[in-house]
């Protein structure tokens, strides 16, 4: 037996050295950005960090905790001189950290009062394959949205640089989610891409889909009104926000006639029930022709 044990054990010794050697590295948090509903952005730098798109660290604020570890997908593009995480306050960990940071002071933090901060990563997701297509479609479930901030930013940052070596020539992007206001720097960021594809006349590239999920009479009402208005009063953006789910049989079924012959990519951050539903789909509109439209599903769940 211990022929067999003596293996494994050296490979998970060796990992758990390398992860102290990098967990000891510096971080330098070079900005902390508060937005909306008690979510921060920390943009940090580190000698020697790349990383790729949708990856995630761990992270290790021991003014909080000193052996707390806590996962948090990038939401920075690679192209960026650094690398940042959005943090939810949502527990007694985020809370103590969003108090170390300073931000519950109304005056200015300077950057030495900042706590230190442990990173170890960054580690790979499916979402990195994304420009292995030409057709994507990204779908994103609450907080599973974050990885495809950073997938958004590198595309366009690929498409202002070289737009004719960029592979990948449309992106559907879904967004599920029950509160709008709990991720409001995702929409500010949609509303930059947007902007920016209209100023360039490629507003075609980006075709997105925002369903809110959980809903009231008054919310109801108060969308009814101003359905005529140019922006979107939720989210302020052109792309008015659906309610209830999507009808995934009638997406898959759209985009599949509108690419024929292709191989799409479906990538899918969020929960597992979702995950069964669209992996289903993927197999029931690929056709058994090989010249025929093929979805290639891929998941992260949470």
């Amino acid at each position: 037996t211990w022929k067999w044990v003596v293996g494994p054990m050296f490979l998970y010794l060796c990992e758990r050295l390398v992860r102290f050697w990098r967990s000891q590295q510096k971080v330098v948090i070079t900005k902390v950005v508060i937005h909306p509903f008690k979510t921060i952005e920390l943009q940090m730098m580190k000698k020697g960090f790349k990383m790729e798109v949708g990856q995630y660290i761990f992270v290790k604020c021991p003014a909080v905790s000193k052996l707390e570890w806590h996962p948090f997908t990038l939401t920075s593009a690679p192209e960026e001189d650094y690398f940042s995480i959005h943090v939810r306050i949502v527990g007694d960990w985020t809370e103590g950290l969003f108090n170390a940071c300073g931000c519950d002071k109304q005056e200015f933090q300077e950057a030495w009062k900042l706590p230190k901060i442990a990173v170890d990563g960054p580690f790979g997701t499916a979402s990195e394959d994304v420009f292995s297509y030409e057709i994507v479609m990204l779908v994103g479930a609450g907080i599973g949205v974050t990885p495809f901030a950073s997938v958004l930013k590198s595309v366009w940052y690929k498409y202002c640089h070289d737009a004719t070596n960029l592979k990948l020539k449309k992106i559907y992007f879904y967004w599920l989610c029950r509160d709008t206001h709990a991720f409001e720097w995702f929409a500010d960021l949609l509303q930059s891409l947007e902007a920016q594809m209209q100023e360039r006349n490629n507003a075609e590239f980006l075709s997105y889909n925002i369903y809110l999920t959980g809903w009231d009479e008054s919310q109801a009402t108060h969308f009814a009104v101003h359905h005529e208005e140019e922006k979107d009063v939720i989210t302020g953006l052109k792309q008015k926000t659906l309610y209830g789910r999507p009808n995934w049989e009638n997406e898959f079924k759209t985009i599949a006639g509108q690419h024929p012959g292709s191989r799409i990519g479906v990538f899918l951050c969020g929960p597992e029930g979702l995950a069964d539903t669209l992996s289903k789909q993927s197999i029931s509109n690929s056709e058994a022709d090989p010249r025929g439209v093929h979805f290639i599903f891929n998941k992260e769940n949470f």
